[in-house]
């Protein structure tokens, strides 16, 4: 990205007025839908654990799927809301068998058809392998249709208990689908060397989330309305003076997450050299992707962002809608008048 000499004058401009802003409302929760792929259940079989880990062959499970077996799933993270990204996912799961009528060594319970408890965690980078945070999931798999679940995650009663990075302090609910045509293609003996793992079948899943951050990103607003600002001059944009198409406006954040610097938690952003925001950000207006030229926290502030964009040029006058997401996290929408 580009950062403009404006930046600092412009930031100036917006956070000294900080004593007067107020908050946007806050989002309950953001729909993700992460897709795995190449995963391969690793079945803790009955063999010596010093051969764990050391076939270079495909192998298979060498025992039926009885109750309280357990297995480590591997697999690659390779998008996240349509959009390619990287990462891993890895699972410990447990077969429990829950039946109200169990048979062949089920569980008896009141709760019918969960098959395996599970504990995980997805490590998600963006394309270019940069790293923007992790979910930590726990949970069922399979039965009842949970209340509130994510529309189509069906296959998984997962809570989301935590995360790093842009998703420190997360919380939620995860559904899993099985997008691959055969289930349970990459069932595999824990003796076979995971490091082949991509060179053999493995399943497709699909995680759909309603994640609820513990900060959900926001546009600052004003008494007079959201703070974005013209690059040129620094005056606020207002119907007295709107946007236009093509131009370079900044608008002012919170909650944008972890920067690219080493700089301590919790700590003020240095005068220099400013601080890139580290995860994906993306602003939609009307709809349209728009050219992002610099996306940095504020010197001085703990929680305080600039997004320098460029208006996109076929922007239709009016009041238009701007939308602002981090890591496929969105703040509430705005409006802005364009001439």
């Amino acid at each position: 990205m580009n950062f403009p000499n404006t930046t600092k004058p412009i930031a100036a401009f917006c956070f000294l007025t900080l004593s007067g802003l107020t908050h946007a409302q806050i989002t309950s929760g953001t729909k993700l839908e992460i897709v795995v792929a190449n995963q391969v259940a690793y079945f803790h079989d009955a063999v010596p654990y010093g051969e764990y880990a050391t076939l270079q062959r495909q192998t298979t499970p060498t025992t039926g799927g009885r109750n309280f077996r357990s297995w480590t799933s591997i697999g690659d993270v390779v998008s996240v809301n349509g959009k390619p990204a990287k990462g891993v996912s890895t699972f410990w799961t447990t077969f429990i068998g829950l039946a109200t009528n169990p048979a062949n060594g089920q569980a008896i319970s009141d709760v019918n058809g969960r098959f395996a408890q599970s504990i995980g965690t997805l490590e998600i980078l963006q394309e270019d392998g940069t790293s923007v945070g992790s979910l930590m999931l726990q949970g069922t798999i399979g039965g009842l249709v949970v209340p509130g679940r994510p529309i189509g995650g069906v296959g998984a009663n997962f809570a989301i208990v935590g995360g790093t990075g842009a998703f420190l302090g997360a919380r939620g609910f995860s559904g899993q689908v099985l997008t691959s045509a055969v289930p349970l293609v990459g069932a595999a003996s824990v003796s076979e060397d995971p490091g082949i793992r991509r060179s053999r079948p493995g399943d497709e899943w699909t995680l759909r989330m309603t994640l609820v951050p513990l900060h959900a990103p926001e546009v600052i607003t004003t008494p007079s309305g959201p703070a974005v600002v013209h690059s040129s001059d620094l005056t606020p944009v207002t119907p007295a003076k709107p946007a236009r198409p093509g131009e370079v406006v900044s608008l002012f954040a919170r909650h944008l997450g972890p920067t690219t610097s080493t700089a301590e938690p919790g700590q003020p952003f240095p005068e220099m050299p400013l601080q890139p925001v580290n995860s994906p950000l993306e602003i939609l207006v009307n709809g349209t992707p728009a050219e992002i030229l610099a996306a940095t926290g504020h010197p001085g502030s703990i929680d305080g962002y600039q997004v320098n964009f460029r208006m996109p040029p076929d922007t239709a006058s009016g009041n238009t809608t701007v939308r602002l997401s981090v890591a496929w996290m969105a703040a509430p929408d705005i409006r802005i008048p364009v001439e």
